[in-house]
């Protein structure tokens, strides 16, 4: 299953290689990745793909949105379909 991931925290090095490494570590593949830096505030989108055989989709995204919240970033994970939903019109 595809997912949408959100960060934002302030800017500072590693905040990439956090989150490729918490993905890594929950066999996530990252499809597509865009980030910017407004003054000093860092954000990023992620489009992943979740593996189907994960037991439970809102315990992953629970799990990295807790990982964020340790290290002051927000991060948001958001099943594709509810993204695409929310943003057509």
């Amino acid at each position: 299953m595809r997912a949408v991931i959100s960060v934002v925290g302030k800017d500072r090095p590693g905040i990439l290689a956090f989150v490729a490494t918490q993905c890594a570590d929950r066999n996530i593949n990252i499809v597509d990745v865009t980030q910017k830096v407004l003054q000093d505030l860092f954000t990023m989108i992620m489009i992943v793909d979740i593996p189907e055989d994960l037991e439970n989709f809102l315990i992953v995204a629970d799990e990295l949105e807790k990982a964020g919240e340790d290290q002051n970033l927000k991060i948001h994970v958001m099943h594709e379909d509810i993204f695409n939903s929310m943003h057509t019109i």
